[in-house]
């Protein structure tokens, strides 16, 4: 839209300029410099000529005829009306005029005309079919060297289109607010404040967008004026924006806020009507930029013998690269570390020297350096000339059409963050035993207390159902453990679905209350922006929504206990276009769904900020928590392609952000579930179970012909196959494990598929990689532990079907 409006802008001046050098041209015409005469018939063929030269739509009218008639149309003219010049010929330009003409632009065009004057006017005229459209009119008049009027020169613009769109821009403030949110650059509107004589003494912050914070350093500002959010200010940000907001002239610059410690690249101009005093300002923190340039003009300016001494005394790589990726130039120490003398690199390209692995890395900072970024600590290996490799860690700095870098050889303390990284995992490792150990000894207790009572003679029936309940009740537990533990492993098998987070978001937000209690202020913030229609737009993910859904919770509860049950939680949706470097991974751009529960607790320690999503990791007393919620949420971000990022200040509060990948297409709807229809009491549906645990086998068998079922077990994918091979009408559903010695259950069940493909297969598994990895493949999934009631209705549905 801006671009569009910048070329107008550039056409009007164009054609300003235009109308000048044809005026010269017409004067020079009508008189002639040679002779010092005036002449009679050169003159207007002159300005005829000069006229049609041009591609601009040009009319030429004469006063001294009766109602100032047209003389003269070039065929740009004509192109934009419609009409030919005979038709055009003769008559006034009045004819081209309509009922949505403005009477006042008319009057300003005949005034003009009458005092002989130039005008520019911005009128609605006609096409010959009858449609309109804007016209930018410029009108001069032409007098010859004895000032003596001859003719009045008129140019047209049609500016229809831009004008449309200016109009749309300002009456379009919800479709740019996913613009406004996703921008990494700081953007606000203020409302400037003057005194009596003009001067511009305050502003007052009316909205500002999310990154705002990041790239100004300030925080919750809007509705505040400046004066007190940063007392102190510069005068001469009070003078810019204020001359912007009177003149509307917009400007561009940039500038250093000493009460703020930063510089700014601002981008600043007047939007809505004049006396709203309103500026608009869209601005970037360029401190770094600022800092590495003055470094590298005072070194160039006031270093330059002591930085040719660096170059070559320097034990780090230093290197100047061409945007397009070849080496300018290297210092010594490439071949005193390398081993590759200068003649190798210069001329030659980048990544012949960057091992293989780290070249998508190395040409994703080339992006970064290319589009004015500053490159901070990249580290890859750079392959030496005897084959080896070292680790160095890059810095670099834009410079016009190339780049400065510098490479740090950090061999050695690769080699020791590799030690450190295997010394916390061996701990956490330990950490996470003893806490499985910890939680499944107080399950198993549990059990075996209830199993012991259970065998006591003549135990009354009332407890003999408290004893089973209580064994049924810790099994469900203990389900529940090892699935946490699987999610943080990103090992759970998962269900996904394309599904709209704004509708998972509300349909939670209603039990949240019934969680946090009444002394905390549940908020829910959907802005995902709204469609030309002005509905909401949705926010598609593909993920699996009972996990999203647990995931949410568990980020609820963490903020509830952080409050000590009271506060403001605020859960928001919104749109992102990048996830920020966390955790030693640098920032993603994407098209990502942000969902981020805010709360108004205690905060986290920095010190153990690192650790929050180690499994069993917790600062909650004893028993107040397992220390596995926020390492499912760590787990399901992770194993659905997204990520998790928590910020923190103590005393302030925490917000968690989960990021996850934002799907095309539509949601799905849910299938609503349904209980198969009963078997009869001798049903004898025929079961084939492949089960290797002999236990679990006993067990399936046992249950299933207890429930009507027959039964035959083998332990094996080979024998299930030769069982069928010999009888495959003896079985009515296959019943089958998934991790088993040989061929798994689910290649078992492809090859079920091949050849006897009416016959129904159900899986069932306690973990598998191959699930987690590739989902069951559009098998029926019975998950471990199951119960005898679960066993039978799957496999109902499944002979159902």
């Amino acid at each position: 839209m801006e671009d569009d409006i910048d070329r107008l802008r550039r056409r009007e001046a164009d054609l300003e300029a235009e109308i000048a050098r044809l005026k010269a041209e017409i004067a020079s015409g009508i008189h002639s410099p040679e002779s010092g005469q005036k002449t009679s018939a050169a003159g207007p063929e002159l300005l005829f000529t000069a006229a049609e030269k041009t591609r601009m739509p040009q009319i030429i009218t004469d006063p001294n005829q009766p109602d100032n008639p047209i003389v003269f149309a070039n065929r740009a003219f004509q192109d934009l009306c419609g009409y030919s010049a005979e038709e055009l010929v003769g008559h006034n330009c009045r004819f081209l005029q309509g009922p949505g003409t403005d009477p006042a632009d008319v009057a300003r065009l005949r005034d003009a005309i009458a005092a002989r004057r130039d005008v520019v006017v911005e009128i609605i005229n006609y096409h010959r079919d009858g449609t309109p459209f804007r016209n930018e009119l410029y009108v001069s008049p032409v007098f010859d060297r004895d000032g003596r009027l001859r003719y009045f020169f008129g140019s047209q613009l049609d500016v229809t289109r831009f004008r449309t769109e200016e109009g749309k821009l300002a009456e379009s403030e919800a479709r740019y607010r996913t613009l406004f949110d996703a921008i990494d650059a700081g953007f606000c509107i203020v409302e400037m404040r003057f005194d009596a004589t003009g001067r511009a003494i305050d502003y007052r912050f009316i909205e500002v967008n999310p990154a705002f914070e990041r790239q100004a350093g300030l925080g919750d500002v809007e509705g505040r004026w400046v004066s007190e959010v940063i007392p102190g200010i510069e005068p001469r940000w009070l003078d810019t924006y204020g001359e912007v907001a009177l003149s509307g002239e917009p400007v561009r610059f940039e500038s250093g806020a000493v009460t703020l410690g930063r510089w700014f690249d601002v981008h600043a101009l007047r939007i809505g009507e004049p006396v709203q005093r309103r500026v608009a300002i869209l601005f970037n923190d360029i401190t770094d930029r600022r800092e590495a340039e003055t470094v590298l003009r005072t070194t160039a300016r006031e270093r330059t013998t002591e930085r040719d001494l660096v170059w070559r005394a320097s034990r780090d790589l230093l290197v100047i690269c061409g945007f397009d990726g070849i080496y300018r130039s290297v210092n010594p120490a490439w071949s005193e570390m390398l081993g590759w003398p200068a003649e190798a690199l210069v001329g030659a390209r980048f990544d012949a020297f960057v091992h293989p692995e780290d070249r998508k890395a190395a040409e994703q900072a080339m992006d970064r350096l290319r589009s004015g970024a500053i490159l901070d600590n990249l580290d890859i290996r750079q392959m030496a000339a005897d084959g080896s490799e070292r680790w160095i860690s890059w810095n670099a700095i834009p410079q016009g059409d190339h780049f400065y870098a510098a490479g740090r050889d950090v061999t050695e303390r690769k080699a020791l963050e590799e030690q450190l990284r295997q010394s916390q995992k061996l701990e956490a490792v330990g950490q996470l035993t003893g806490g499985v150990a910890h939680d499944f000894n107080n399950l198993l207790t549990v059990i075996r207390s209830s199993t012991d009572l259970l065998r006591r003679p003549d135990l009354p029936e009332e407890r003999r159902r408290r004893y089973v309940d209580a064994i049924s009740d810790t099994v469900t537990r203990a389900a529940k453990l090892t699935g946490q533990l699987l999610a943080f492993a990103r090992r759970q098998s998962l269900t996904p679905e394309v599904f709209d987070v704004a509708k998972g978001v509300a349909s939670v937000a209603d039990m949240v209350g019934t969680l946090t209690g009444a002394r905390i202020q549940v908020v829910t913030q959907i802005e995902t922006g709204r469609d030309d229609a002005g509905q909401p737009l949705a926010c598609l993910i593909d993920a699996d929504p009972s996990q999203f859904d647990t995931a949410l919770v568990n980020m609820v509860v963490n903020a509830r206990d952080a409050m000590d049950g009271e506060g403001r939680l605020t859960i928001r949706v919104r749109r992102a276009s990048i996830i920020p470097a966390v955790r030693a991974h640098p920032r993603i751009r994407g098209d990502f769904v942000a969902v981020s529960v805010a709360d108004t607790g205690s905060g986290i320690a920095p010190e153990v900020l690192d650790r929050i999503f180690e499994p069993f990791f917790t600062t909650k007393g004893v028993g107040q928590g397992t220390g596995l919620g926020l390492s499912q949420v760590f787990g399901f971000a992770k194993q659905s392609g997204g990520e998790v990022v928590v910020e923190s200040r103590l005393g302030q509060g925490t917000t968690f952000t989960l990021y996850l990948p934002r799907a095309a297409g539509e949601a799905v709807a849910a299938e609503p579930v349904r209980e198969p229809p009963p078997l009869a009491e001798r049903h004898g549906t025929r079961v084939l179970v492949v089960e290797d645990n002999a236990e679990v086998g006993a067990f399936a068998t046992q249950a299933l012909q207890e429930l009507g079922y027959v039964t035959h077990w083998v332990t094996d994918a080979q024998q299930a196959l030769d069982a069928l091979a010999r009888d495959s009408a003896g079985f009515e559903v296959v019943f089958s494990d998934v991790v088993m010695p040989g061929m798994n259950g689910i290649d078992l069940g492809h090859a079920i598929r091949r050849t006897w493909p009416d016959l129904p297969i159900v899986l069932t598994s306690g973990y598998s990689h191959v699930l987690a990895e590739e989902g069951s493949h559009g098998f029926e999934l019975l998950r471990k532990p199951y119960s005898v009631a679960d066993l039978s209705r799957i496999l109902r549905l499944a002979v159902s079907r």
